[in-house]
């Protein structure tokens, strides 16, 4: 009876795994694998369902079990084939380049001297892009051209990603033609079906990223529609979050940034599962999204969040400074950028190429005229200059136009100047970039004023402000400044602490409501719309009585007590471990043939890694506890967040039906509006209105 009840488990894990129900089947496969039921014949399906259901760990430990099992077997064509899965889910979404070496090495020993198989073109590929990310170009091509080889025979797949890795090294290589050649060539082809859904998702992501990677905007809105398409009903694991990022360079160049920090906020709550260093690719999306709105207190949180996970946030980090008038820092965090460029691998950003710098040294440009260095602002324009024709992208070309007139206009040459702006304000708008139309025209009326022509300077500088305004989406401190009609203005709505009551004011009428960590949360919320905030960060800042007051008792701190388990269950701690133990190896290695590259590159994946793991211990390696952590944070924040909306509906229908649409909860909360619904005022207690 108990084998039957097994094998009904299994076939409904396997029916639940056929129909997408990815949470049901990784639930029953999990359950038979903890009594050790599990058939080591559905090892890949768990790999691919735990994937598809948020848990990155599993899928790779899934896939090391099969690679110990064939062995054991002596199978040693099909354990290269699960190594170099290893090797792929290590490299697309942890981007930990020793671990990757190491399996890799692991599917060569199994592979050598054996007739070629579909392991030949999986570990080729993989392969081609471990030497891609590490800069070694002449490597990858090698590996590029093998797995199109093998896999065009027997892995089509395989065929497809290595064709997107070969038309990466061309456009590296300033073959532009070539390059967007093939990657439509491969594009077209992906698009008849005939490639599993991880396998789609890859290559449709790796040729978006090739396109921003040159600048080439239209191409990759293009694709990034395909993609869409193709995610709302096909994509699994990290590719809805990663379609989502993409969506939002896009929307963020196209000026309709409310839509664009939309979907980088739910980019960045779906990516989290599955990416590690990478996560500072949809955080820096954020970031840089925020800056264009003018929150620079949101972009620097977004920024700051992404260096703390080992990712390089530059150029946005030295825009908030400049933005915040600190000239001086931005200079230093710029030209530091610029001469030690930090090795990260990463996909989805071009490598340590005149691509990588272009964004730096665009930025150099009019930080160091900021800071009164004309010299290193014309280097830097010309140097730009250089990589935009060697590239022939009409962005760059409109980015390096725009550094020559900013250059010219603080030399003193506003004729020049005028001329090269013009140029720029052509080719943005030809591209349809409003924010970039509006730095342009902006500078293009200070050229005006220059040359004594106050009128066309008026025109200029207004039509500039209003894109500014358009773009911001709602009002804050740095559009302000941006815009002064803006600073006086009056908020539309008010929500004010009254000792046990808020007064809140919202279309011209105004409630009061007893005062409850519900109303708190949300104070928190509207008063930085748009923001999103982690739920511990509202628990403890409600808990300190940030804002509300009344007593000690009040902002009760039975949320985080208790105990939700470890930080990092066993098997995540465990597949730490196995990591740093590769990244060690890796590093013995590097440190042997003399390479420093590769060992600089390993010990800062061995110092990423430690931190990580020293997040989730405590003294004597005891491990600490999530306390409230996502799960009991996220369940009582959300609960005290729809109870106060349905209080406040009691007294206010119109704005109870206003937070229960503009208000979202999960384990990252926010607000977000309509801009003229979305201007609040919040005041603490004993504070009174502004006159």
């Amino acid at each position: 009876m108990a084998l039957q009840g097994t094998t009904d488990i299994a076939e409904r894990a396997r029916q639940s795994a056929s129909e997408g129900d990815w949470q049901a089947a990784f639930r029953l496969f999990m359950g038979l694998d903890a009594d050790g039921s599990l058939d080591p014949s559905d090892l890949p399906l768990l790999a691919e369902v735990a994937y598809a259901a948020g848990h990155l760990d599993v899928t790779i430990t899934a896939w090391e079990r099969v690679h110990a099992a064939c062995r054991a077997e002596g199978d040693p064509a099909a354990a290269a084939g699960a190594a170099a899965r290893v090797a792929m889910h290590l490299l697309f979404d942890t981007a930990l380049m020793g671990p990757v070496r190491g399996w890799l090495a692991r599917a060569e020993r199994l592979l050598e001297g054996r007739a070629d198989c579909p392991a030949h073109a999986w570990h080729a590929v993989v392969r081609a892009y471990e030497r891609l990310l590490s800069g070694d170009h002449d490597g990858a091509r090698q590996w590029a051209d093998r797995s199109v080889e093998v896999g065009s025979k027997m892995a089509p797949a395989a065929a497809a990603i290595g064709q997107v890795a070969r038309a990466r090294l061309l456009l590296i290589d300033g073959d532009v033609d070539a390059g967007l050649s093939l990657l439509h060539e491969v594009g077209v082809a992906t698009t008849a079906g005939d490639l599993d859904p991880l396998s789609t998702g890859v290559v449709y992501c790796e040729l978006v990223c090739a396109l921003q990677g040159i600048a080439q905007y239209d191409l990759a809105e293009e694709w990034t529609e395909v993609m869409e398409r193709w995610c709302q009903s096909h994509a699994i694991g990290s590719l809805h979050g990663r379609c989502r990022v993409h969506r939002a360079e896009i929307l963020r160049l196209r000026g309709r940034c409310d839509e664009a920090e939309a979907e980088a906020m739910t980019a960045c709550e779906e990516l989290r599962p599955y990416l590690r260093r990478e996560m500072g690719w949809p955080l820096s999306e954020l970031g840089q999204i925020r800056l264009r709105r003018g929150d620079t207190a949101g972009a620097e949180r977004a920024l700051f969040e992404a260096l703390q996970v080992g990712w390089d946030p530059q150029p946005g980090l030295a825009a908030v400074q400049l933005s915040l008038g600190n000239a001086t820092t931005a200079a230093e965090m710029i030209r530091d950028a610029l001469d030690r460029p930090v090795p990260i691998p990463s996909k989805e950003r071009p490598p340590n190429t005149g691509l990588q710098r272009a964004p730096l040294l665009a930025a150099q440009v009019e930080i160091e005229i900021a800071e009164g260095e004309i010299e290193r602002a014309r280097a830097a324009a010309e140097e730009l200059e250089h990589i935009a024709d060697r590239f022939r992208s009409r962005a760059l070309a409109a980015t390096a136009a725009l550094a020559r007139g900013r250059v010219r206009l603080a030399d003193g040459e506003a004729a020049e100047a005028r001329e090269h702006l013009a140029e720029a304000l052509r080719t943005w708008g030809e591209i349809g970039a409003p924010y970039e139309v509006a730095e342009t025209r902006r500078e293009l009326g200070r050229a005006y004023l220059a040359l004594g022509l106050e009128h066309q300077a008026r025109i200029e500088v207004e039509a500039a402000r209003a894109l500014f305004r358009e773009i911001a989406g709602s009002p804050n401190q740095a559009v302000a400044d941006v815009h002064p009609s803006a600073a006086g203005a009056d908020p539309l709505n008010r929500l004010v602490c009254e000792g046990d009551y808020w007064a809140i004011t919202f279309a011209g009428s105004t409630v009061r409501v007893r005062d409850r960590k519900g109303i708190r949360y949300l104070a928190r919320l509207v008063a930085e719309p748009g923001r999103e905030l982690h739920v511990l960060d509202l628990v403890a800042w409600e808990r300190d009585g940030a804002l509300a007051g009344g007593p000690a008792e009040a902002r009760s701190v039975a949320i985080v007590e208790g105990d939700a388990g470890p930080m990092l269950d066993d098997e995540a701690k465990n597949a730490y471990k196995r990591r740093l133990e590769e990244i060690d190896a890796d590093l013995e290695e590097a440190r042997a043939f003399g390479d420093v590259g590769r060992a600089s590159q390993a010990e800062a994946e061995r110092t990423f890694l430690v931190r990580e793991l020293s997040r989730a211990f405590g003294l004597g390696g005891r491990s600490r506890k999530a306390l409230a952590t996502s799960e009991r944070a996220r369940v009582a924040v959300t609960r005290a967040l729809r109870s106060a909306i349905e209080r406040v509906s009691e007294h206010h229908r119109a704005l109870g039906e206003h937070l229960d649409q503009a208000v979202r909860t999960g384990t990252h909360c926010s607000y977000r509006s309509e801009p003229d619904i979305a201007r609040w005022q919040v005041l603490p207690c004993g504070s009174a209105p502004s006159a």
